[in-house]
């Protein structure tokens, strides 16, 4: 990759909408004037829908491409436990998350633009071509023009791939990286990174480069399409501040990989049927 190529983009995403009743977890607002992708919870490892349909609001507002951030089904654990579901178990999980979303953007006036799966799920994945193959599979079965988004080198691009599918690559630039590419674990000391400055400085040469430099040294050659900010990391705010303004300075467009970002018109904005001779109105749910 080429720093200095005119045009140079990357699509810069975060996990919301990860509050559930009472329990507030990250800046969902905030994250969404930063970030140009949103990974939008299902329900399964955290939010519920109320706070599904605030961030899809604010992300139809601002332009942000939604994704279905599809988990196991794993509330208590925040779907970061290894649960051994069947793959027919599985591949059932992921379509309802994928349906329940995909209704309640329509109901926000947007869609679902990509899947990203979530936590435990997104690093078996990586490794496990049966689960892989149930989340392909149910990806497929719902909507094939539904890009996934996954860690470079990993199994689900690969059988994604193989099924048809359109293949994201994804860089994570608030994590520590092992020396075969896969994530550090969040057990392992350093395994997030909380420093601005630190962050900041990663992003930009995944984006400008596609490197990064793993615990051992070893540099790893990622050439990521988009790059990931945890929103419930403390600081989380901060550190998306200084990596938009460590890519705005290079030069580097944040923008999302998905087409069609623009609103839908939701059921609720359709208009009514006019009168004879008039005109329609426009039909507005009483309660909002």
């Amino acid at each position: 990759m080429d720093s200095t190529a005119p045009g140079r983009s990357i699509d810069l995403n975060s996990d919301l909408a990860e509050s559930f009743g009472r329990w507030t977890l990250g800046d969902d607002d905030a994250m969404l004037a930063l970030v140009s992708s949103a990974n939008v919870a299902c329900g399964f490892h955290a939010g519920d829908p109320l706070t599904i349909l605030a961030a899809l609001r604010t992300a139809r507002d601002r332009g942000v491409a939604v994704g279905a951030h599809v988990a196991y089904r794993d509330l208590a654990g925040f779907g970061r436990r290894d649960l051994d579901a069947s793959p027919d178990e599985l591949y059932g999980d992921v379509v309802y998350q994928l349906g329940a979303l995909a209704g309640l953007a329509r109901a926000a006036g947007t869609r679902v633009h990509y899947v990203k799966p979530h936590g435990a799920l997104y690093n078996r994945i990586a490794r496990d071509p049966v689960h892989a193959g149930a989340v392909v599979a149910a990806v497929a079965d719902v909507d094939r023009d539904l890009p996934v988004l996954g860690l470079p080198g990993s199994v689900v691009l690969d059988v994604a791939a193989e099924a048809g599918l359109t293949t994201w690559r994804e860089a994570f630039a608030d994590r520590a990286y092992r020396p075969d590419g896969t994530l550090a674990s969040r057990r392992d000391p350093g395994a997030v990174v909380h420093d601005p400055d630190e962050v900041a400085a990663r992003a930009l040469r995944m984006a400008t480069e596609g490197t990064v430099v793993a615990v051992d040294g070893t540099v790893l050659d990622l050439r990521p399409d988009s790059l990931c900010l945890h929103s419930d990391t403390p600081g989380a705010v901060q550190l998306a501040t200084a990596v938009r303004a460590a890519l705005d300075r290079a030069g580097v467009r944040v923008a999302p990989l998905a087409d069609g970002v623009a609103p839908v018109q939701a059921p609720g904005a359709a208009r009514a049927a006019a009168p004879a001779g008039g005109e329609p109105s426009e039909v507005t749910p009483s309660w909002q």
